[in-house]
């Protein structure tokens, strides 16, 4: 693997890339690392792709604003468009998972010219409508949504031991635990239900896992959780692209025990709405929020499988 740093958008991004080929981007989430896609790095790679990783801004090696007003989709994919000038890429298939497929499924409908297909893996695209997550959840009663607890300045605090907090979202967070034990949306604190497991889950790597839990360390949370705090904010500037869908060829993948899977599981009729290109949508048994770690073999081949249908179309 190949680590750079490149200057883009006013900031510095730290990316990893590896092979030679088609590009291929991947956009992590919270609270994630570039490292959180390794296993379609090499994948890809090995079948003749140029797999490409950055640290997202406020994650990692990255440059971390500490304004949350500098984590809107205009900020994130205006360092995604700068990091493919840098790199003299004049169009790439973009993946992302949790924040990364958000970014991802708006760097296709900002520039559909540069990022001329998309998967999303967690998180669907849905149309800007007339309100926000966040107004929709309140209207319901569901002020215990857990993105507002992440919004909340005590969310720092509460994320701040890396070496426990890192370990226990990958239980809580994936299909490892009884549903009993798992996170529920509508309660943030369960978010932190696992911080004191003295052993990984099966599926993690120990290495991945201590690599996450140094950057954190060495960062803190604060910028990651930013992109929660901007979510008013994003959602007023994308006002221009309301009820604008995504036409590329698209690809949607969700963990059947992910905490999100009841908001998001919807039937392809549906999801074509906002996706007219979707090309398929995958549920992925026993896998929770963490599917490229889950059930790698699974999303690779799914990622392989949309990718050389690209080539053929």
């Amino acid at each position: 693997m190949r680590s750079s740093m490149v200057n883009t958008n006013g900031l510095t991004l730290h990316v990893v890339e590896k092979g030679q080929g088609e590009p291929v981007l991947f956009c992590h989430g919270f609270p994630d690392t570039w490292r959180g896609w390794r296993r379609q790095i090499d994948a890809l790679a090995k079948e003749g792709y140029r797999a490409i990783a950055p640290d997202m801004r406020g994650f990692g090696r990255s440059s971390a604003p500490e304004d949350s007003s500098q984590y809107t989709p205009f900020h994130t994919v205006g360092d995604l468009v700068g990091l493919l000038d840098a790199l003299e890429l004049s169009s790439v298939t973009v993946v992302g998972h949790d924040w990364g497929a958000d970014i991802a499924w708006n760097a296709a409908l900002l520039r559909p010219d540069r990022f001329t297909a998309v998967v999303g893996v967690s998180v669907p695209f849905v149309s800007r409508g007339e309100k926000s997550i966040l107004e929709l959840m309140h209207d319901a009663g569901h002020d215990d949504f857990y993105m507002f607890g992440q919004m909340q300045e005590k969310a720092v605090e509460d994320w701040a031991d890396a070496s426990k907090t890192i370990p226990g979202i990958l239980y809580t967070a994936s299909a490892t635990l009884p549903h009993e034990e798992r996170w529920n949306v509508f309660d943030y604190s369960s978010l932190f239900l696992k911080t004191a497991q003295e052993t990984l889950p099966p599926w993690a790597d120990p290495k991945d896992v201590e690599y996450t839990i140094e950057e954190y360390k060495r960062t803190d949370f604060r910028a990651g959780l930013n992109y929660y705090r901007a979510i008013p904010l994003s959602f007023e500037l994308l006002a221009p692209f309301k009820g604008a869908k995504v036409m590329q060829p698209s690809y949607f993948v969700l963990g059947k025990e992910d905490g999100l899977y009841p908001f998001f599981k919807k039937p392809l009729e549906e999801l074509r709405e906002s996706m007219p290109g979707l090309r398929g949508y995958l549920e992925v048994e026993d896998a929770g929020h963490w599917v490229s770690q889950e059930k790698p073999e699974i999303l690779n081949e799914a990622l392989l499988e949309f990718l050389r249908g690209l080539k053929q179309a």
